[in-house]
């Protein structure tokens, strides 16, 4: 957990007024179509404005604290650390240095704010990001085609494995027509700052707004009226707190570190779908990453690939899935090969990506997916295809992977070096053996003559009792709902 570093006093400009409301009044009001451009480069302007000096705040910060000695928690710089990245910049172009090079701001696990910048802060950051959707590099990149691919990144606080993934993605084919979208749960301007850097793309960041490190005391935090996790219900109802008739179905009270990733991915598809301006007329594919995949240099075109395959043989296939969990990959045989399978979220929710149209029909069913006592989003959408719609969830599935997991800590495991990147070694060695394999001209397609029908989808694994958490799920669906 990052400590204070040294006392500093707040700039009059944060502290009185804000650095929002005053930036807020420069901006000028929309003048129609014919200085909508001029009024874009302003507000882009003012946006970098921001992001600069929030980032000058943490800098100052960190000056003041190495000269005092303090060494940032979290970050251990050793010797056998410092020749991995060594061995990594060795195999990258030089222009790809920057995204790994820079400080490591990992929060270690927690979700506390930044150094000298407090909640209000941080919120009226978060909303200006959600509030002028600036789309950088647009200049450099022309505006978002409707067919273009939209890739969305779900990000916490792990920065080395995102600028992993950052780096695998500026080396794709074809990334430079792509839309990239960060969205984070956690503001810190040491990853803002590695997302300003990407250069190699449309980028654009928003924020789920609902965040613990937003409400850190409070809904959807977790307050000190909240039922402890492990009390029984009758002695919660016996002391009052406030979620005491709502256990989850195994007895336990909610967490906020869990169910806020439900939370964030039903909020960044809802936002990314239904609620920006970039995306309101779009009608390509839309696929879903994390800060802790890597990607072949080939998803795009396999992805594009997939997509025509689809619409000429198979035409109840509505996700495509570039990611396995299989431990042994065949290129030479599985390189343009893909199957049709019913959507199982266990094996099919890495690098998956849907349209508008599947998107439509998964939202019809946001009672389904928001009301299921289940804290992951992924079996709550498998819960959504077996009891809602209509055509149910069906993809196809790369057998020659194009998208890798390679992050050694998650919200289900924890290991002592959350940053190894042992993993990411592991991806590059079985890319480099690969390579000749990429990029293949057609997919060959195995479509099973009786596709078996899904198991029946078992009791979910809890954690999602709280009827707040099923309110404020479903209220994520109207687009100007503001959390109490």
């Amino acid at each position: 957990m990052r400590g204070n570093r040294g006392s500093r006093t707040t700039p009059p400009l944060l502290a009185e007024e804000g650095l929002v409301g005053q930036l807020h009044q420069m901006l000028p009001p929309s003048r129609g179509a014919r200085s909508r451009r001029s009024a874009s480069c302003i507000r882009t302007a003012v946006f970098i404005f921001i992001v600069t000096f929030l980032w000058l705040q943490l800098h100052m910060a960190n000056l003041s604290s190495s000269t005092s000695g303090s060494t940032k928690p979290g970050v251990v710089s050793t010797p056998e650390a410092e020749n991995t990245l060594q061995q990594f910049l060795n195999v990258l172009p030089v222009h790809l240095h920057k995204f790994l090079l820079g400080r490591n701001s990992t929060q270690n696990g927690t979700d506390v704010a930044p150094p000298h910048f407090n909640t209000s802060m941080i919120k009226q950051a978060i909303e200006q990001y959600n509030r002028y959707q600036v789309v950088l590099n647009e200049d450099t990149f022309g505006p978002l085609h409707n067919d273009s691919l939209v890739i969305v990144v779900q990000v916490h606080t792990r920065i080395t494995y995102l600028r992993h993934l950052i780096v695998s993605l500026a080396q794709a084919k074809g990334i430079e027509n792509v839309l990239l979208v960060i969205s984070h749960d956690f503001f810190d301007p040491e990853i803002n700052e590695l997302v300003h850097s990407i250069d190699f793309c449309k980028v654009m960041q928003i924020f789920y707004p609902y965040s613990i490190q937003t409400h850190p005391k409070e809904f959807p935090g977790e307050s000190l009226s909240d039922c402890p996790r492990n009390i029984k219900k009758e002695q919660a109802q016996k002391i009052k707190c406030i979620n005491a008739d709502h256990p989850d179905l195994y007895g336990h009270y909610r967490e906020a570190k869990f169910t806020q990733t439900k939370h964030h991915w039903w909020w960044k598809a809802n936002r990314v779908f239904d609620h920006l301006e970039v995306t309101k007329n779009h009608t390509g594919l839309v696929l879903f990453l994390e800060e802790d995949h890597y990607v072949a240099e080939d998803f795009i075109e396999a992805l594009r690939l997939m997509k025509k395959a689809t619409a000429i043989h198979c035409d109840k296939c509505n996700i495509l899935s570039l990611g396995t969990y299989l431990k042994t990959y065949n290129y030479y045989g599985d390189s343009k090969n893909a199957e049709v399978t019913p959507w199982v979220s266990s094996k099919h929710n890495m690098g998956m990506a849907f349209n508008r149209t599947t998107w439509r029909e998964i939202r019809k069913c946001a009672k389904y997916f928001c009301d299921f006592d289940d804290y992951n989003w992924d079996w709550s959408l498998q819960q959504v295809s077996q009891n809602c719609i209509s055509h149910k969830l069906f993809a196809l599935v790369m057998r020659g992977p194009r998208v890798f997991h390679v992050g050694e800590c998650g919200v289900h495991h924890k290991k002592t070096n959350c940053e190894s990147t042992a993993a990411i070694s592991k991806v590059l060695k079985v890319l480099k053996n690969a390579k000749k394999h990429l990029f293949p001209s057609h997919l060959t397609l195995t479509i099973p003559a009786n596709l078996k029908k899904q198991k029946p989808l078992r009791k979910g694994n809890g954690g999602w009792g709280d009827k707040r958490d099923h309110q404020l799920c479903y209220n994520m669906t109207v687009k100007d709902f503001v959390l109490n």
